[in-house]
């Protein structure tokens, strides 16, 4: 009832009560059919479809072969859509299997039917495959519904559509996720995901059930270009142990599609491409045919058409009419006949269709190597070759003969292609092809030719001779092995083998009439050597005729033009012809270095230059100049050679060293070579190369021939310019004599020789050596006195009389050796007074001055105006000996305006009445040769500088702009920096003069004058520490030239030494100073001053006989000045240097000339109303006079002179404490009580003035020990021990205190108390000053312990100069002190006038 119920609510579609029935109903009976499909549809009208398909499954498990529950679960998955897709498939097959079992074929196909239908619109691809699998011939409804459905090449064409999408849309995504990995390639990534979709694709099988079933040709055609290229694709992806059985596929597809002639391009390539064969006579004609009727417009078919058209096959390998290409060409003879141009057009056009095509690139090859095209064969092999790799690699092939054929191919096109540098590669590749193949005829005709060019003969021979009995008919190879016997010396041989060869040579072709070209001009060689007598080779019948037929045969043979031309040249004698005969040969080949080397010759003899590169580069380019590895053939050097010195000669040294370095590495021994090397080096600054060059081409010169010995000198002159560039001056001056020794007429080396003397001399000038620079000077003069006996018209030669004569004014101590009578002469050769006479208007200097007739007031005068007028006339010939040169002439008024400059500068520094108006006329003949100059050549820096100087006390504003002109030209000079910071100076812009410096420093850090004058503007400023240091770094860095550095050097440290009497200075530390000056004095003889600076220094170091000189020299040039002016200054001059001279002669013990020098200045100085003197300086001169003189007298014995004299020093010192000490000694040293007790007086009254002066306590302390006063004697010790731990007593100062400390304790104790007191002086001493010598030494006299001694022997060491002011005796001494006999003879030969060391020597002996 329940059943019922519930059927008759759903009819009312009351689902509810049905849906409680049918649950009734199943509580019951829960396997009832009916009730769960009632339930089922019940739950499906009210939208709950899990639940009612969960009633239908019920249902179909209690009855599956019943329809009903099965259209229920149809109905409801429709309704849903795409979301039980799946189920609405398992559903739709059981529906329709049970209608097939019903045998109802109408509603089985409609269940299909909707369900395709259903998975079309709502399915994604793959469900909709999955639903089209129905279709199929493996469904279980295939079968049944067969002819009712379509057929099943229809459905495996959609199926394998969708396939096709999916994998398309896999590969992008896995490509788009994959890239992005980090070190991910794009190929390899697009590789590997085309490996992971395509190899478990069912698409291949999809495509073969297309074919299988398919009743349309077309179709099954489509499908089978679908599933080669499918193939193929995985075939390109696989792993290569994978790739067999597939490229067997491949194959397999490929020849079927072939033999069924279906046109389509990748199945012909493939059966085309994969063919593996030696000669395209291998592959099928037909084929071949066909490939190009189906593929017109095909690059590969495009290269074999031509290929097959062409005469290869008669050129290559012989006629054989049996080959492929050979048919194919007879068949298409008729109707598609290529011209040569057409035919290589075609094929390359297709090579650069074909890009990955090996066998076409193989082909055209073949073709460029039968035209001879060795450079497009070489390139087009290498790409077949790497082509044919890349495809073995990719489709697992084994293409052996065809490696072997393209090998072949490039190997036998490297022996000719810039031969012989590939010979290497070539011979490689040919052996790896005999490994395999050891009869091959091509390799062993290759390697013949091979070892034919690298001469060896032999096996040449033994290959061609291998290769000729493989093929008899190849007379090309017959021609070479003939040759080969010839060149092996066997010319009977080789002439009768060649004469039989060219008998078969026809010459009906141009190939052939090459041959016999080629064979006659050999017939000719073997002719010319088998008689080389010279009537034989002047026999036009004999190798003559032959070469003529040879170029009759073939009018571009080059090597018979060449042999012609050895001919004309050598026998004939006819050198137009010989020429034009090296040039036709030349430009047919430049493989002719005989006929090159020749022209090269003709051309360098002609000076050329252009021809000779021309014809060099074209041999070096040609590769024939260096053999290969291994090879018998000579290198040629002399193409290298003649480029170097082209370039050379063009100026270009960087290349022309690079071309004779080439040179060199083929012919190590080729002097020229050396020289030419050598020179480039030179030209381009490298002169320790240049050098080495040099050297190693005199070390060839004894193995030269006797035509080149006489050239040799040129080397040697060479090497003289390497060394003078050097500064090797005097290597280079004996190198240049030893030139002209050989060669005494060569202007050139003469004028170099002159040059380096003057260049010599000016850097002796530079380093201070004054005497050896005058030497070069008057050798120079020489020198240009005999160079004028043969020339007087060159510009070099009186530039260099100029500067020689410009010498003596710097060296102004050594005028009186100026040639004067030698110049003299010099200047009137080959006179022409107009030369003399530019600006003698202004400078006064021309045609009456060549008589050197100067006068003055003192003959150094004299002789400096002698020397500076020869070189201004000297510099005034050199104008009009540069009149036809305009830069020579700009350079040779700039040397004038130096010159006219440099006068200025002397006389200017000279105290020679009149001088001052022949100075300003010097300096404005200067300024007017600057200007001449700029106009000459306004872009040189170096000629505004020079006017910038020149004007800058006349016009500074004009000065100014000169410099900055020159910085404008070269910012990079330090000199016009410093120039333009000293114009600042002298007008007082301070801050701006620094910059400038500071400038000059950063560019040039070298340059002394750029710190001079920063030294002048620190002295400026007040900064006297500063200026020290910069003229100390000037005068350092500068050489001795400069006078200016040196004053101011000289003049720092006196200030230095003056304004600093507590720190006294050292003798090492004078010596600088003091050489600076001497050095000055050297130059400026008349520069008392700076000689009285000198004495001072010199009497500082203790150098008094040198200093008494120095003064000396000064007191009579200044008295002689004084005698003629009577200036207060002069005598004011002449009192101070009286003084010191006086102190000088105290010092060096001759007391009666101090005192009379003393004297003298006493007297100069006594009128102080007309003394020049200022207070102090007056009061200095008479305080050192009259203790000079009062030190003279006492070491005389006139004590009572002297007693006045110090007197007087003490009105004059205002009681100063320490010639009240002096005082006191001379007094005492008198003896007398009144003298005693004086002298008692004035130091006590001084300790009451002055107690602490630690000369009057000390002196107070010795008189009190003598007196044995131990009152005083407790005061004094008390004042001692005060002054003995100060740290303002120095060293000599601290010895005396403790020398009189140690005398005190022995005056005052007695007995062990003395020794202990003794002992405790000595060690305070030592604990007071551990690193001074003197109480170690105290202590080893008190002492028996040997420690003390060699600690005051160390110290001593340590405190000698520079370390110290230690004298030699107080060294000896300590030396002594260690009483080992060693030291003892130490100590005497460090100061035997001390009588220490020997005192212990005599005790160590005895």
């Amino acid at each position: 009832m329940a059943l019922k119920a519930a059927k008759a609510a759903l009819d009312e579609q009351d689902y509810g009560v049905a849906i409680k029935q049918a649950a009734k109903v199943l509580v019951t009976d829960p396997q009832n059919y009916h009730a769960n499909v009632f339930l089922g549809l019940a739950l499906g009208k009210q939208g709950k479809y899990d639940e009612a398909a969960g009633a239908y499954t019920e249902a179909t498990q209690v009855k599956p072969n019943e329809a009903l529950a099965w259209q229920g679960l149809i109905d409801l998955y429709d309704k849903q859509g795409r979301i039980q897709l799946d189920g609405y498939r398992v559903a739709a097959v059981e529906l329709a299997r049970i209608y097939m079992e019903a045998d109802d074929r109408v509603r089985c196909q409609a269940i299909v039917d909707k369900f395709l239908t259903f998975a079309k619109e709502h399915g994604t691809r793959t469900q909709y495959k999955q639903a089209l699998e129905l279709l199929l011939p493996t469904s279980t409804l295939y079968d049944y519904l067969e002819g009712r459905i379509p057929n099943p090449a229809h459905t495996y064409s959609k199926i394998a559509a969708i396939i096709e999408a999916d994998e398309k849309e896999r590969v992008n995504k896995e490509i788009g996720e994959r890239r992005t990995r980090f070190g991910a390639k794009i190929g390899q990534v697009k590789a590997e995901v085309n490996r992971d979709v395509l190899a478990g694709s069912a698409l291949e099988q999809m495509y073969q059930s297309i074919i299988d079933w398919s009743t349309e040709d077309d179709v099954r055609r489509r499908y089978e270009e679908k599933l080669l290229q499918r193939a193929y694709d995985v075939l390109l992806v696989l792993p290569a142990q994978e790739k067999a059985q597939k490229r067997e596929q491949v194959w397999q597809l490929a020849r079927g599609i072939v033999i069924l002639k279906h046109p389509f391009e990748l199945a012909w390539e493939i059966v085309l491409e994969w063919h593996d064969g030696e000669e395209l006579a291998e592959w099928d004609a037909g084929i071949l045919r066909e490939f190009i009727e189906f593929f017109p417009q095909n690059g590969l078919a495009k290269v074999i058409q031509g290929y097959i058209t062409s005469d290869i096959n008669s050129t290559a390998r012989g006629v054989n009419q049996g080959s492929a290409e050979t048919k194919l060409k007879n068949k298409d003879d008729n109707h598609n006949t290529l011209s040569a141009e057409d035919r290589l057009l075609l094929m390359t056009d297709g090579v650069y269709q074909s890009t990955q095509s090996s066998l076409a690139h193989r082909l055209l090859s073949e073709y460029y190597l039968s035209l001879e095209e060795y450079e497009g064969a070489v390139d087009t092999a290498r790409k077949a070759y790497r082509l044919a790799i890349i495809q073995a690699q990719a489709c697992g092939l084994k293409t052996e003969q065809n490696i072997d054929a393209i090998n072949i191919t490039l190997a036998t096109s490297l022996i000719h292609y810039q031969s012989p540098r590939n010979h290497s590669e070539a011979k490689s590749l040919f052996d790896e092809v005999l490994e395999r193949k050891p009869l091959l005829t091509p390799a062993l005709i290759g390697i013949g030719l091979i070892l034919e060019d690298q001469e060896d003969f032999v096996g040449a021979i033994d290959f061609l001779t291998r290769a000729i009995a493989r093929d008899p008919s190849r007379i090309a190879v017959r021609v070479e092995a003939a040759w080969c016997n010839a060149l092996n010396g066997d010319f009977s041989l080789g002439l009768g083998e060649l004469e039989t060869c060219l008998l078969e040579i026809d010459g009906t072709d141009s190939r052939t009439l090459e041959m016999r070209a080629q064979t006659l001009y050999r017939i000719g060689i073997c002719i010319w050597e088998l008689d080389p007598s010279k009537r034989a080779r002047k026999d036009r019948k004999g190798a003559y005729s032959r070469f003529l037929s040879a170029i009759q045969a073939n009018m571009n043979y080059a090597p018979a033009y060449t042999s012609l031309g050895i001919y004309y040249s050598d026998y004939a004698k006819d050198r137009a012809r010989a020429r034009k005969c090296f040039q036709k040969a030349f430009e047919l080949s430049p493989s002719e270095i005989e006929a090159a080397q020749r022209l090269a010759q003709a051309f360098a003899d002609q000076r050329d230059w252009d021809l000779v590169e021309i014809v060099a580069q074209r041999v070096v380019d040609s590769g024939k100049v260096r053999p290969s590895p291994g090879s018998r053939r000579k290198a040629f050097s002399w193409p290298y050679a003649a480029l170097g010195v082209v370039q050379l000669n063009r100026q270009d040294y960087a290349k022309s060293i690079v071309s004779f370095q080439s040179a060199l590495r083929i012919s190590p021994a080729h002097y020229h070579s050396w020289v030419g090397l050598g020179e480039s080096y030179h030209n381009s600054g490298r002169y320790i190369a240049a050098t080495k060059a040099f050297q190693q081409s005199q070390s060839l010169e004894s193995n030269l021939d006797e035509r080149v010995v006489g050239d040799t000198w040129f080397a040697k002159y060479m090497l003289a310019n390497v060394k003078r560039e050097l500064g090797d001056h005097s290597e280079a001056i004996i190198d240049f004599q030893e030139v002209l020794r050989r060669r005494p007429n060569e202007f050139g080396v003469s004028i170099a020789l002159l040059q380096t003397f003057n260049e010599a001399s000016w850097r002796s000038v530079e380093l201070g050596f004054f005497g050896r620079a005058v030497e070069y000077a008057r050798e120079a003069i020489t020198l240009a006195s005999t160079i004028a006996g043969h020339r007087v018209d060159a510009f070099n030669l009186w530039k260099g009389v100029g500067d020689a004569c410009s010498i003596f004014s710097w060296v102004r101590a050594r005028t009186e050796e100026f040639p004067v009578e030698q110049v003299r002469v010099l200047l009137k050769t080959n006179l022409d007074t107009q030369q003399y006479d530019s600006f003698a208007d202004i400078d006064g200097v021309g045609r009456e001055t060549v008589k050197l007739s100067s006068i003055g007031e003192t003959e150094e005068s004299v002789k400096i105006s002698q020397c500076l007028d020869a070189a201004m006339l000297a510099q005034k010939r050199a104008i009009y000996a540069s009149a036809n040169d305009v830069h020579a002439q700009a350079v040779a008024w700039y040397n004038l305006g130096w010159t006219e400059h440099r006068a200025h500068a002397c006389c200017a520094s000279q105290s020679d009445r009149g001088t001052s108006k022949r100075s300003s006329r010097f300096l404005k003949a200067a300024i007017r040769c600057f200007k001449r100059a700029i106009e000459l050549e306004a872009g040189n820096a170096e000629f505004w500088n020079a006017l910038g100087i020149v004007t800058s006390q006349l016009n500074p504003k004009v000065a100014q702009h000169c410099f900055v002109r020159s910085l404008h030209l070269n910012d990079k000079s330090a000199g016009v920096w410093t120039n333009l910071g000293a114009l600042y100076l002298i007008h007082h812009d301070y801050q701006v003069a620094n910059d400038a410096f500071t400038r000059a420093q950063s560019t040039d850090p070298d340059y002394a004058q750029a710190w001079l004058g920063q030294g002048l503007l620190a002295l400026l400023v007040g900064d006297n520490k500063e200026a020290q240091y910069l003229f100390t770094h000037a005068f350092e860095i500068a050489d001795s030239s400069s006078l200016l550095v040196k004053r101011q050097y000289g003049l720092s440290v006196i200030d230095h030494v003056l304004s600093s009497p507590s720190t006294p200075a050292g003798t090492l530390s004078l010596i600088q100073p003091l050489f600076a000056l001497q050095q000055l004095q050297s130059q400026m003889p008349n520069d008392l001053p700076y000689t009285h600076l000198s004495a001072l220094l010199l009497e500082r170091i203790g150098n008094h006989c040198a200093a008494t000189d120095a003064l000396a020299t000064v007191c009579a040039k200044v008295e002689a000045e004084y005698e003629v002016s009577e200036s207060p200054i002069s005598l004011g001059r002449f009192a101070k240097a009286k003084a010191d001279l006086a102190r000088v002669h105290l010092a060096a013990q001759d007391y009666s000339a101090a005192a009379e020098n003393a004297e003298m200045a006493l007297d100069l100085s006594s009128d102080e109303d007309n003394s020049s003197l200022d207070a102090s300086a007056r009061q200095k001169c008479r305080l050192s006079a009259h203790l000079t003189a009062g030190l003279a007298y006492y070491y005389t014995k006139e004590i009572d002179q002297a007693i006045e004299m110090f007197r007087s020093a003490l009105e004059e010192s205002d009681d100063a404490a320490d010639i009240v000490c002096l005082l006191v000694q001379v007094l005492w040293a008198k003896g007398g009580e009144e003298e005693i007790l004086v002298a008692r007086e004035q130091l006590l009254d001084c300790v009451e003035k002055q107690p602490g002066h630690i000369g009057v306590t000390l002196l107070l302390g010795v008189i009190a020990v003598l007196d044995n006063d131990t009152d005083t004697l407790e005061a004094v010790e008390s004042n001692l021990q005060a002054h003995r731990i100060s740290d303002n007593v120095d060293n000599e100062h601290q010895r005396r205190i403790d020398e009189l400390l140690v005398a005190i304790a022995t005056l005052v104790h007695s007995g062990e108390t003395r020794e202990s007191e003794e002992m405790a002086q000595s060690t305070k001493s030592v604990m007071l000053a551990p690193a001074q010598p003197h109480g170690w030494s105290r202590l080893a006299a008190v002492t028996a312990d040997q420690y003390p001694p060699e600690m005051a022997l160390k110290m001593a060491l340590r405190s000698v100069p520079p370390g110290g002011s230690l004298q030699a005796k107080d060294l000896a001494k300590a030396f002594a002190g260690t009483a080992r006999v060693a030291d003892s003879q130490r100590a005497i030969v460090i100061a035997p006038w001390a009588k220490d060391g020997w005192e212990e020597l005599a005790r160590a002996i005895v």
